[in-house]
C-alpha cells in the first residue's frame, strides 16, 4: 500500500460494491486491498456496533490490525456476534465498552486499548454519531445537547484521551467521520449539519496543529448510506416530536410531517465504501494523506467547497508563521 500515491488513493474509493452483506463486504474489501496491509498497527473505532463502525472493525482486523471495536451498553448481542466472527476467523479484535458521552468511559477504554496495544493507538476512528431531524425551532435543548455531545464533544473526548500517547511516539492517524452535510445543508435536518460543520472545523484545526507532532487527521464525508443510523435517528426524532408542543409542529408541515418515519429506503450504496476508503488512506505514507475524502458513488456537492476552502486557507495563511503547517496539510 505504501506505493500508492494520493491521486490513486482518492480515485480508489469512488466505486461501490452493492448488495454484499456487511461482514462479507468487509472481508472482500480486505482481500482486495492487499491482505495484511495493517499488520502491526492498532486501531480503535467508536460506534462499532453497526454500520460503518462494524464494517471498519472487521475490515481493519482482516487486514492484519489489532482492532479495538468499541460500543456502549455492554453486554449486547452485537458485541457477541463480533466476538464470534473474530474467533472464527482468528482476528485480533477486542470489543471494549466506550460511551462517547462519558469522560470516565472514554478514558477507561482508551487506557485499556493502549495497554493491550503496548503503546499509543496508531489509528483512531471517531465514528459514533447520531441524527435528530426537524426544524431548528423544534430542536429543544435536550435534543440539541444530545446531538452536540455525541457528534462534537464525543470525538473531542476520544481524541484528547488518545493524543497523549500518540504525541509521545510522534505518529498517529485520526479519522473523524463527518458527512457531506458537514459542508452543505438540507432544511429539516435538525442540528445535524451544525454538528458536522463544527466537527469539520475542529478536525481541520487539529490537522494543522498536529503537523509538528507527526499526527495526521482525515475527515471522511459520506453521503447517505442504508445503515442503522436511520433507525436510531427515528427513535430520537419520535421522542422529540412527542414532547414538542403542537404549535411548533403545525407551522412547519413540510418539515414535521415525516419526523421519525424515514427509514433510508431506496438507498443502495454499499456502506463498505467508507471503511474501504479509510483503509486505503491509512495505507498511504505519512504526510501523503488527504485532509478530506468525499465518499459516495453519487453526487458529491461538498467537493467544490472543499477545494475553495483549501485554496482560501493556503492563500490566507500560506505565507504566515503557520504557513508550513497549512501547506503540509493541503499539499
Amino acid at each position: 500500500m505504501s506505493s500508492i500515491d494520493r491521486r490513486t488513493a482518492l480515485a480508489l474509493g469512488a466505486a461501490a460494491t452493492a448488495g454484499a452483506a456487511m461482514p462479507a463486504a468487509a472481508a472482500a474489501a480486505g482481500e482486495a486491498l492487499g491482505g495484511k496491509a495493517m499488520a502491526g498497527k492498532s486501531v480503535l473505532i467508536t460506534g462499532a456496533s453497526s454500520g460503518f463502525g462494524q464494517l471498519a472493525a472487521l475490515l481493519f482486523a482482516r487486514s492484519g490490525a489489532k482492532v479495538f471495536a468499541t460500543m456502549r451498553n455492554l453486554p449486547r448481542a452485537e458485541a457477541d456476534e463480533m466476538r464470534k466472527v473474530a474467533k472464527a476467523e482468528k482476528l485480533d479484535l477486542t470489543v471494549l465498552e466506550l460511551d462517547v458521552l462519558s469522560d470516565a468511559s472514554v478514558a477507561k477504554a482508551v487506557t485499556e486499548a493502549e495497554k493491550l496495544a503496548g503503546g499509543g493507538i496508531d489509528v483512531l476512528v471517531n465514528n459514533a454519531g447520531i441524527g435528530i431531524t426537524g426544524p431548528v425551532e423544534v430542536q429543544d435543548l435536550e435534543a440539541t445537547r444530545l446531538i452536540f455531545d455525541t457528534n462534537v464533544f464525543g470525538p473531542q473526548r476520544v481524541a484528547r484521551a488518545a493524543l497523549p500517547a500518540m504525541r509521545k511516539k510522534k505518529s498517529g492517524l485520526i479519522f473523524n467521520i463527518s458527512s457531506q452535510l458537514g459542508r452543505v445543508i438540507v432544511p429539516g435536518g435538525g442540528h445535524y449539519s451544525a454538528t458536522k460543520f463544527a466537527l469539520e472545523a475542529m478536525s481541520e484545526q487539529m490537522a494543522y496543529e498536529l503537523v509538528p507532532l507527526g499526527i495526521e487527521v482525515c475527515i471522511i464525508q459520506p453521503g447517505g448510506y442504508p445503515t442503522r443510523v436511520w433507525i436510531n435517528r427515528n427513535g430520537y426524532t419520535k421522542a422529540l416530536r412527542e414532547r414538542t408542543e403542537p404549535g411548533r409542529l403545525a407551522d412547519y408541515p413540510a418539515l414535521t410531517g415525516r419526523m421519525g418515519t424515514e427509514d433510508g429506503s431506496g438507498r443502495t450504496a454499499d456502506p463498505a465504501d467508507v471503511p474501504k476508503a479509510m483503509l486505503e488512506i491509512a495505507g498511504l505514507p505519512a504526510g501523503k494523506r488527504p485532509l478530506r475524502r468525499a465518499v459516495h458513488p453519487g453526487a458529491k456537492p461538498q467537493e467544490a467547497i472543499n477545494r475553495v476552502s483549501a485554496e482560501t486557507q493556503v492563500a490566507w495563511l500560506g505565507n504566515s508563521p503557520f504557513g508550513p503547517w497549512i501547506k503540509a496539510v493541503h499539499d
